[in-house]
């Protein structure tokens, strides 16, 4: 009888903490996302209004598409940036032990927080920073460049180098299960390197890429301090928008806010599901 139940009392405790601290919280602000405010205190009363607010407002649009242009820019470049790196591991050296061990070393900057990663930066950009005290020594420019800091261009760097990671480990991953004796069924059959690399390791690798595309989309999408720091408050993001009302206890527009958000990235994740078996990958990963 015991038997029975066996796997549901393993799985009991793994469900307790879902419930108590993914569940809870979620239905807990959509309820507060219908409650209506005065602008001093939350009034417990169904409404639809701080949806109507969220939803009709121009800013609304304004800052989903600069955190649209944010996230792709980012996978992008993370994308390119992890999908050679894992491929340099995987398939260039040949030594198993070091390979891990130059994957490990990509993972030495995550051992302190992504706060002071990004915060380095800005010695680095600035005005009278490394790079433009550099680039003016040999001659290249002649006034410092003011694009490098406080600008987009910051932001995106700063997500490159915080979330590249993400995407590295997914690729690396899927990268480690490919049969090498296809290389050669390749090469036998004529393909180039870069043909085998666009129709045989590519194709391999979407579920990896896949994961590792939700993994930077989400962080970009969920993320304010980066864009406030690099940016100089030049631009803002969604999460950005919630902390203001937050601050300024305007709760219920913030519960709405963070629902809106939420459905629009889980459609995203769905979307890319439909497509490719994600769930495969993370099995594949035990």
């Amino acid at each position: 009888m015991l038997a029975r139940y066996k796997p549901y009392l393993q799985l009991a405790p793994l469900a307790l903490v879902l419930l108590l601290f993914v569940a809870a919280p979620l239905v807990f602000v959509l309820i507060v996302s219908f409650f209506r405010t005065d602008g001093f205190d939350t009034v417990a009363a169904f409404s639809l209004e701080n949806y109507a607010s969220v939803l009709g407002s121009r800013l609304t649009l304004q800052l989903y598409l600069q955190m649209a242009q944010f996230a792709f820019l980012t996978w992008f470049f993370s994308l390119v940036i992890g999908f050679f790196v894992a491929y340099f591991l995987v398939f260039h050296v040949r030594n198993r032990t070091v390979a891990i061990g130059l994957f490990l070393v990509c993972t030495v900057p995550f051992w302190t927080s992504n706060v002071i990663r990004m915060i380095s930066w800005l010695p680095m950009l600035g005005q009278h920073g490394v790079v433009n005290s550099a680039l003016m020594a040999v001659g290249v420019i002649d006034e410092p460049l003011r694009f490098l800091l406080f600008s987009d261009f910051a932001v995106v760097l700063a997500y490159v180098h915080l979330f590249t990671i993400f995407m590295i480990v997914p690729i690396f991953n899927s990268m480690s299960r490919i049969d090498r004796n296809l290389f050669e069924a390749a090469l036998d059959a004529g393909a180039s390197r870069l043909q085998t690399l666009l129709l045989v390791v590519l194709p391999l690798c979407k579920s990896g890429i896949a994961l590792g595309s939700i993994f930077v989309v989400t962080l970009v999408m969920g993320d304010f301090y980066v864009v406030k720091v690099m940016s100089g408050g030049g631009s803002a993001s969604v999460v950005s928008a919630m902390y203001d009302d937050v601050s300024t206890l305007l709760f219920p527009h913030a519960s709405a806010s963070a629902v809106l958000l939420l459905i629009v990235l889980t459609a995203l994740v769905a979307l890319v599901g439909r497509f490719i078996d994600v769930r495969r990958e993370l099995v594949s990963q035990r």
